[in-house]
């Protein structure tokens, strides 16, 4: 599902007006490989992403999107990072801002696909192999694959 019921509520009510939303970003290891997934709406690779519902854990958000997205069982090790991201404003004109929680995901089970619809592709990269992405998505992948213990404060809003 690409906008949850909870948003699709709200925007009845306010528009395009910006939201600030609880977010995540899913940072799957598997060895020395990393999950990223192939958006639809701009074609950018990135981590599994996704918005947090009403009530729900974070952590548990990151393992439910993981699984909604890219159809992988993981288990969530640690926060990575929090941070605030830079306003986003989507094709519609709809604007949010989002508190952002970056967790290491441990890979269980599965064969990565775009499962929902919210991405074209997904697949494993190794770690020296990336692919171009945003500045945002790499300093969340640095913050994850680190292997700090500690949780990094205080993302640059892009």
């Amino acid at each position: 599902m690409a906008t949850p019921d909870f948003v699709l509520s709200l925007r009845e009510k306010i528009g395009t007006a910006p939201l600030w939303l609880a977010g995540v970003t899913a940072v799957v290891v598997r060895g020395d490989e990393t999950l990223l997934v192939r958006r639809a709406d701009n074609g950018a690779w990135t981590p599994v992403t996704g918005i947090v519902d009403p009530g729900e854990q974070p952590a548990d958000a990151a393992v439910r999107e993981t699984l909604e997205e890219a159809d992988l069982h993981v288990v969530a090790e640690r926060l990575a990072s929090i941070g605030v991201t830079g306003e986003v404003v989507y094709a519609n004109g709809d604007r949010a801002q989002y508190l952002d929680h970056t967790f290491v995901m441990r890979y269980v089970s599965g064969e990565p696909s775009p499962a929902d619809g919210e991405n074209t592709e997904a697949r494993w990269f190794g770690l020296d192999d990336l692919p171009t992405m945003g500045a945002d998505m790499l300093e969340r992948l640095d913050a994850a694959l680190s292997g700090e213990q500690a949780a990094r404060f205080g993302m640059t809003p892009r």
